[in-house]
């Protein structure tokens, strides 16, 4: 109040300035900072994941681009805190408030604790002496508190491409600058890479990436260690020198810090390596967990089994039937065609110059052939787009996509499953929304380390699939749309591996993390059911033909097993009757009375009988097998699998593919 009791006016506020009102524009790597669970990292446990599903996914576009046979090494490296500390020059302290923590624990709950460990431990020993499973113990709250993060050094080197020396800050420093854009089936996701991992390295843990590259005309390695500038989306090059290259090595090498969670997703990384051996058996893999503590240390070898790799995806043109109006304008910007005319033919598939002559003649008396593509307003690129959704095209090939291949993926299932049996089909080019796709599947019955049910293993464009496998198409499928009775396949007992590659030039993923294939797109449903359903096929001829072979030898051991009591049965029989011969109280048939002489001088007796007997009974079961054969026909006889060491170098060679084997041709 003033002194003249009214009140005092407050200051008007400034009005703010159009600079300060102006919404803040924020770069591409701060916009997957702040919404990391789009590209994968939603904790540090799939953080783990997805940054070496990543660095392994382009170690292999890296060496497949130069026709080299994959040979990747992952290793993951624990990271102790006192050792993080020294990393970051960070000095260790004790704890002062220990109140002030999240694992603080009273006394009397700390006694708690101790005692239901040592209980669980005497159980698990008792487990253990009667022989039975025994389960890994748990870490307790009060062994690691819900605030103290792991850390994890991911190195992965690889014998592909490698990069430029001048252009690796710009490739890891700076998002969206990458060479995966165009229409060409890829690995990637969102087209990020390992620039993700530095991301969340940069949050993480604040420490630098590492990356070692040489190409192969290059004599010197290139090293560079760069962090990125998240608001300025820009690289931070703390080093980038050329090093001495004595081994002629090429390909790249990657080394990343971050936090993670080797626990909860161990299985995870473990099932993402065993699947990616599956559908790539032509790459080698070595992976390793480096523990502090030597006895929770992990080394697993995937070897290759095949030197056939698949033909490398072909960058292709849009269809006519598959652009937007944004992608429309974009062509038209990028283009270096000057007239309507040439844009149609020369920026499109299946357009030739009759068909694009007709559908200009189409769009209206404003367009012509001859006119400037540049020049065309908003409202005729809108004509052009209504008349590509309406208009009838020819559908796309499916020469541009690059599918695992029946013979790789049959090679991929034996190899790391070793079924009973296996079948696989690979379905022919279709097309959904104007993009080509392919479905590939592979069925198998029995096998190392499978559950009994259905297990499912879904990939696209060559990679796994593990998360949200409830509403991918190939579960749903699978689960039911498949009578796997009416297959001889019983669905809940016998151990079934379902195996499902889609390739595509867009693969139409659901979700943020784009980590299942919806059930929505019906031309993918159709497809995915019906290469199961092939498969099926396959394999219902070779179970009929397995329970036809037990119940033969059933036959046959039931046979064999009444062979003594009914040759001495018969042999009792024929003496009575040999003494009513001698008698001749009876005349029998010249043959007849043949074999009574011959038990009579015991030319015949029980054992030899009992001989006679066992050799009829092989003599039927091979003639009822011999029949069968011809039934069934040679070309469904077993076949063995012949695996063949791969070439050394120098050698010239064709190959010729089939559905299950390449013939290779040695000049």
């Amino acid at each position: 109040m003033g002194n003249d009791g009214e009140p005092k006016k407050r200051k008007s506020k400034s009005p703010k300035t159009p600079n300060e009102s102006a919404l803040k524009q924020k770069s591409p790597a701060e916009f997957f900072a702040e919404n990391k669970n789009i590209a994968g990292f939603d904790n540090p446990g799939k953080s783990l994941y997805t940054t070496v599903r990543e660095l392994v996914e382009n170690s292999l576009d890296s060496a497949e681009s130069i026709s080299e046979l994959p040979v990747v090494e992952i290793t993951i490296e624990e990271i102790g805190k006192s050792k993080f500390n020294s990393m970051i020059g960070l000095v260790d302290r004790e704890r002062v408030d220990t109140k002030l923590y999240d694992d603080y624990e009273t006394e009397k709950a700390r006694e708690r604790r101790l005692a239901k460990e040592a209980r669980a431990q005497e159980l698990q020993a008792k487990n253990a002496a009667l022989g039975k499973k025994v389960k890994e113990l748990s870490a307790t709250k009060g062994a690691k508190g819900r605030g103290e993060a792991s850390f994890y050094r991911v190195t992965c080197k690889d014998n592909g491409k490698g990069m430029p020396h001048d252009d690796i800050p710009n490739m890891f420093g700076r998002v969206l600058s990458g060479t995966k854009y165009g229409l060409k089936q890829t690995r990637g996701k969102f087209g990020l890479g390992a620039k993700m991992a530095l991301i969340w390295s940069k949050m993480s843990t604040g420490l630098p990436i590492e990356i070692s590259s040489s190409m192969r005309s290059h004599n010197f390695i290139s090293f560079c260690k760069l962090d990125i500038d998240i608001h300025r989306n820009i690289p931070h090059v703390h080093l980038h020198e050329k090093r001495e290259n004595k081994d002629r090595w090429h390909g790249a090498e990657i080394q990343v810090v971050i936090e993670g969670n080797w626990t909860t997703y161990r299985s995870k990384i473990l099932h993402y390596m065993r699947q990616m051996a599956v559908i790539t058996p032509y790459a080698q893999f070595l992976f390793k967990f480096v523990s502090e503590v030597a006895d929770k240390n992990v080394t697993i070898r995937f070897s290759r089994r095949t030197d056939v790799m698949p033909p490398v995806p072909v960058e292709t043109k849009h269809h006519p039937s598959s652009v937007d109006l944004l992608l429309i304008k974009g062509l038209i910007a990028e283009t270096s065609k000057g007239t309507l005319l040439q844009f149609l033919q020369h920026e499109f598939v299946n357009i030739g110059k009759s068909l694009a002559e007709r559908l200009i003649g189409e769009m209206g008396p404003e367009f012509s052939p001859k006119m400037a593509v540049k020049s065309l307003t908003s409202q005729q690129i809108v004509r052009i787009h209504q008349l590509f959704r309406q208009a009838k095209f020819d559908d796309p090939s499916g020469g541009c996509l690059s599918p695992a291949g029946e013979y790789n993926l049959r090679l991929g299932i034996i190899k790391e499953l070793h079924p009973d049996m296996v079948a696989t089909y690979s379905g022919s080019a279709q097309v959904f929304e104007g993009h080509p796709f392919i479905v590939e599947a592979g069925v198998s019955v029995g096998g190392k380390d499978v559950k009994q049910g259905l297990n499912i293993f879904r990939f696209a464009n060559r990679i796994p699939l593990l998360f949200e496998q409830g509403g991918d198409v190939v579960t749903r499928t699978a689960m039911k749309r498949i009578n796997w009775s009416s297959y001889k396949i019983n669905q809940t007992q016998d151990k079934i591996g379902v195996f499902v590659s889609i390739v595509s030039t867009k693969i139409p993923f659901k979700g943020t993390g784009k980590e299942y294939i919806g059930d929505d797109t019906k031309e993918i449903a159709s497809a995915v059911k019906s290469a199961i359903q092939q498969c099926c096929i396959q394999l219902k001829s070779k179970i009929v033909r397995r329970i036809q072979y037990r119940e033969q030898q059933e036959r046959k051991r039931n046979l064999s097993k009444y062979v003594p009591d009914a040759s001495y049965a018969v042999y009792d029989v024929l003496k009575e009757i040999s003494k009513f011969h001698a008698s001749k109280k009876r005349r029998y048939e010249e043959e007849e009375e043949d074999v009574l002489r011959k038990v009579q001088s015991r030319s015949i007796t029980k054992e030899t009988l009992k001989e006679m007997l066992a050799q009829y009974v092989e003599k039927v079961d091979y003639e009822m097998a011999l029949e069968y054969a011809t039934q069934s026909g040679m070309n469904e006889e077993p076949r063995e699998a012949i695996y063949i060491q791969a070439l050394e170098d120098g050698y010239n060679f064709t190959d010729l593919h089939s559905s299950n084997f390449v013939f290779r041709f040695i000049q």
